[in-house]
């Protein structure tokens, strides 16, 4: 009898990237199923995935913008901030996606061999679908505010770096996100720390606030350091024509995003031998 003996690679800093894709038809079925389950059963369906970034960008206009009076470098509050919270809802949901990714299919881990990093990797394919969607619905009030107002908004040569950005979003979310749902098969309760992580993130990016506001402060360096500063200022940049972008920003956001996503990476690849065993 002809038997077959599955084990770990050898190598933990070695990743298997052709029987990723000897697995891909698995790979589009989970993210067909994570789409499919995101608005099952639901009233409005997927229109959540515009509902929900608008209603936030309603939120911080009236709280940061009248209220606190923050200012916006002169744009427009309602396209500062949805243009801020563009890349940045991307990332959160590939963060808080990966980061549970092993635990909510547990059963599949336990029962199925396959890629173990398909499962991350559908998260983030399956979250391009609600940066399409707010992708329109920027376009949308930003065609107003450029043709139908006195908003001075208009693109510039930064908008061919956006799909650079996606790209920096894809390697910081899933780097991040590999190295807490690592630790959260091991250590439960680190899945109520994520929460806070992010929540904490987002207000170290200049979302409700331009990066202008923190130049030649004692915070600007911490800003900077932040990888999403940058994702956040070339978008705005491109799009609105306004935005702070430094050769340190940038230097500093790809080293960083390259190194979590490599150590990320290499840190799944490294304790998904006893997934199995623990999860």
């Amino acid at each position: 009898m002809h038997r077959t003996h599955i084990k770990a690679n050898q190598s933990w800093a070695r990743i298997d990237w052709r029987e990723i894709w000897e697995y891909r038809d698995l790979l589009w079925n989970l993210v067909a199923r994570d789409r499919t389950a995101a608005y099952k059963q639901s009233v409005l369906g997927p229109l959540w995935f515009i509902i929900v970034p608008l209603a936030t960008t309603l939120v911080f206009t009236v709280v940061f913008g009248s209220i606190a009076r923050i200012g916006t470098d002169g744009l427009p509050p309602f396209l500062f901030y949805m243009s801020g919270l563009l890349f940045w809802n991307y990332f959160q949901g590939c963060l808080n996606g990966v980061a549970s990714s092993l635990v909510s299919n547990a059963g599949m881990l336990t029962k199925v061999f396959f890629p173990r990093l398909i499962i991350p990797l559908s998260l983030v394919l399956s979250n391009m679908v609600q940066l399409a969607l707010s992708s329109i619905l920027l376009a949308c009030f930003y065609v107003y505010f450029a043709f139908f107002s006195a908003a001075q908004v208009h693109l510039t040569v930064w908008a061919f770096a956006l799909p650079l950005c996606l790209i920096y979003c894809v390697l910081l979310g899933l780097g991040t996100g590999l190295w807490f749902s690592a630790l959260t098969v091991k250590y439960r309760d680190l899945k109520f720390l994520l929460p806070l992580v992010a929540q904490l993130w987002m207000y170290g990016t200049p979302i409700v606030y331009p990066m202008s506001s923190v130049v030649g402060t004692s915070w600007y360096w911490l800003v900077v350091l932040n990888p999403m500063t940058l994702v956040v200022e070339v978008t705005r940049k491109a799009l609105l024509g306004a935005g702070t972008v430094s050769l340190e920003m940038i230097v500093t956001g790809v080293v960083l995003t390259l190194l979590v996503a490599i150590t990320g990476l290499m840190f799944f690849n490294k304790v998904q031998r006893t997934f199995a065993d623990t999860i």
